[in-house]
């Protein structure tokens, strides 16, 4: 089998890693405002997400002779090595989880911020306990400031949030004020023709017809009520704080799977029986994505005919025939599941607290969010200088985490 055993090839693998973390979540949040069922969008990226970990098992888990001490994927498939699977497919539920939980808190409070609260709390608890798990083989001197960067950068997204979310109101407020305002005044003929047309075909987006085919320019009130028509998730009127439960909930799930992946592979608890070798990382990794596969499958098929959030109800039937995107929720599928991959593979090699560091995924899908979807278009000084104050710290806890990655000692 191959593996990774140097520092600068593990880095190397958790750049890649970082892309595509960052990327997947930007795919399915496209779809999700494009209108398609996020039931729908995640039974087509199961799919590939275990494709990922199947074509990674098959490939870099048989190059080369099998050895007594790390035998290829296909000799591990018959050994007895069953409590680091178990420990193995239970990271992949709670991945799972924390990633059927994602899909809804996105329209809730947005792409950026979604995966900066969820990120952050992957660090600082999953990071911590990675630390422990690996022998104290990173720099804690380093590491743990930048798990306080993380910390931060975690608090400063949830005012980022708020700042957003009462700009938004006030977006809403004031040009239902003003479309009132104008028409009234029409009425009693006192606003006549000083009505520019431009500013009358703006408000009748937003507040009269609701053409679909008109454009309407992002971070506008107009814009945040095409988008409300549109997506499949309505969220306008709810009570954000949802969101942020859910956001929550992903986080702590977050923070256990690469734990569990770290017992699957290392055995630091001893549950192997003597001369069991310890599971490689692409088996532990393609037994992962297993129970990834059966937990997105089930629910999304459940939430087929009883779905949540004011969602409509669909059937297998609709999913079928549903082809609208399904080439990009197939790609989101195949990213996340070679990102994961490759997370496991770097943090084999310079440990799992120092892998971590791919959860700058939010720098990637902030990107994504402002670049495809237009957040914080138009939004108050305020929020500016909490999304700037945010960026920075957690670029810092990034680069702290970074430098604290060492060699792993068999």
């Amino acid at each position: 089998m191959y593996l990774i055993e140097d520092k600068g090839g593990a880095i190397a693998l958790m750049l890649a890693s970082l892309f595509f973390l960052g990327t997947w979540p930007a795919v399915m949040t496209l779809l999700e405002r494009k209108g398609r069922l996020p039931q729908h969008t995640y039974l087509d990226y199961s799919i590939t997400n275990l494709l990922a970990a199947v074509l990674t098992a098959i490939t870099f888990g048989q190059i080369g002779d099998s050895k007594t001490d790390k035998p290829n994927f296909l000799t591990q498939l018959s050994q007895d090595n069953w409590p680091s699977v178990l420990f193995a497919m239970g990271g992949g539920t709670v991945l799972s989880l924390g990633n059927l939980a994602t899909q809804y808190a996105w329209a809730y409070v947005g792409l950026s911020v979604t995966e900066i609260i969820s990120s952050c709390m992957c660090v600082v608890i999953g990071t911590t306990m990675n630390y422990f798990l690996d022998d104290k083989i990173n720099k804690a001197e380093v590491l743990f400031p930048g798990v306080v960067c993380f910390f931060i950068a975690a608090c400063l997204g949830s005012a980022v949030h708020s700042s957003n979310a009462a700009d938004n109101e006030k977006k809403l407020a004031d040009s239902k004020i003003n479309y009132e305002l104008k028409t009234m005044l029409s009425e009693n003929g006192e606003y006549g023709s000083d009505v520019e047309p431009d500013s009358q075909r703006e408000l009748e987006i937003g507040f009269g017809s609701c053409q679909k085919s008109e454009k309407v320019e992002a971070g506008t009130a107009e814009y945040l009520l095409k988008l409300e028509k549109e997506r499949s998730i309505k969220v306008s009127g709810k009570n954000t704080s949802i969101g942020l439960a859910i956001v929550f909930f992903a986080g702590v799930c977050y923070s256990l799977f690469s734990p569990a992946l770290n017992l699957a592979t290392n055995d630091q608890w001893h549950t192997l029986k003597e001369g069991v070798p310890h599971l490689v990382v692409h088996t532990a990794f393609f037994y992962f994505s297993i129970s990834c596969f059966v937990i997105g499958i089930g629910l999304n098929l459940w939430f087929l005919y009883r779905p949540v959030l004011g969602l409509r109800k669909s059937s297998f039937e609709a999913y079928l025939k549903d082809w609208n995107g399904r080439q990009w929720a197939l790609l989101a599928g195949l990213l996340c599941g070679f990102g994961n991959g490759f997370q496991f593979m770097g943090g084999q090699a310079a440990g799992y607290a120092a892998a971590d560091a791919v959860q700058a995924l939010p720098l990637v899908s902030t990107f994504w969010g402002i670049l495809l979807f237009g957040e914080y278009r138009k939004s108050s000084k305020k929020t500016y200088t909490l999304l700037l104050f945010m960026l920075t710290m957690f670029v810092i806890a990034v680069a702290v985490l970074m430098a604290s990655a060492d060699h792993r000692k068999n």
